[in-house]
């Protein structure tokens, strides 16, 4: 249960992560209807899904070095805290709301297509995905394989559902996202991934001491 719990309340934060993703779900949604936006919602998380299996097995031979998780930890901690800041003090700053055009697709794979891409396409998504894995496999100490399945099985499945009520709710949400929303949001999310690093740069120290 505990796993489960940090790989929902990790999900719930990536899942306010403000991009290119979180506005074409939300467009999508808005000028094709719910299914659409689910169907972009499902290619992002299949994406997600295709880069955390990269992860894992291009390093899983090594996570039970206890020199190279010490490693990964200081550069997973420096990543989420470069992701923070960049949240924090320049994402906040040039927040603006973002007009997507109109679609033209017609057919549905196309829509799970978008997604997959969008969200594929972008090597800052592989790259935060290692540090992920660094502060699960270091912070939390999950060095068995069946934890870091059920841990990203439930992290996965947070971002996938919260991207769902996105779709769902996106009429709502059309009239939240403003100016001051992105801002609050931006903050909010460089603050909680800062202090994730700090974390791992902390417990990336103890094991680096131990070490030595």
């Amino acid at each position: 249960m505990e796993i489960a719990f940090n790989g929902i309340k990790f999900g719930v934060v990536l899942a306010f992560l403000i991009g290119p993703v979180f506005f074409t779900i939300i467009q999508t949604s808005i000028e094709r209807g719910f299914w659409k936006g689910a169907l972009v919602a499902l290619g992002v998380s299949v994406s997600d899904t295709l880069y955390v299996a990269i992860c894992y097995l291009g390093l899983f031979q090594f996570l039970s070095e206890p020199k190279f998780r010490t490693n990964m930890a200081y550069v997973g901690g420096a990543i989420l805290i470069l992701f923070g800041l960049y949240h924090l003090l320049i994402k906040s700053r040039k927040a603006h709301v973002v007009t997507v055009q109109t679609v033209n697709e017609n057919r549905s794979f196309k829509y799970f297509f978008k997604g997959f891409v969008i969200n594929g396409v972008s090597p800052m998504v592989l790259i935060f995905w290692v540090a992920t894995l660094s502060m699960a496999t270091v912070e939390m100490g999950y060095s068995g394989g069946w934890e870091l399945f059920l841990f990203f099985l439930t992290l996965l499945l947070t971002v996938l559902a919260t991207d769902v009520i996105k779709a769902y709710l996106a009429g709502k949400l059309r009239s939240l996202i403003t100016h001051r929303f992105l801002i609050i949001m931006n903050v909010a999310v460089g603050i909680f991934l800062i202090i994730f690093g700090i974390q791992l740069l902390l417990k990336a120290k103890t094991a680096f001491d131990m070490l030595h």
